[in-house]
């Protein structure tokens, strides 16, 4: 069973696995698992919307 991207109205294949959490921040998501998969188009965008969270986040890290 292949599985498919889990933004609302979406229907390309997986491409990478991310967190729920994070990926509300961008998204409308049609599942209520902890986990959601995105499509390599959706996972791009998710990656650009949040680049600055992630920055900031390895700063604060150390």
């Amino acid at each position: 069973m292949e599985e498919y991207c889990e933004v609302v109205g979406c229907k390309n294949p997986k491409f990478k696995t991310v967190s729920k959490k994070e990926a509300e921040k961008v998204f409308s998501l049609s599942t209520q698992k902890t986990k959601v998969h995105l499509c390599k188009e959706h996972y791009k965008k998710f990656k650009k919307e949040t680049k600055e969270d992630r920055k900031i986040e390895r700063l604060t890290w150390v």
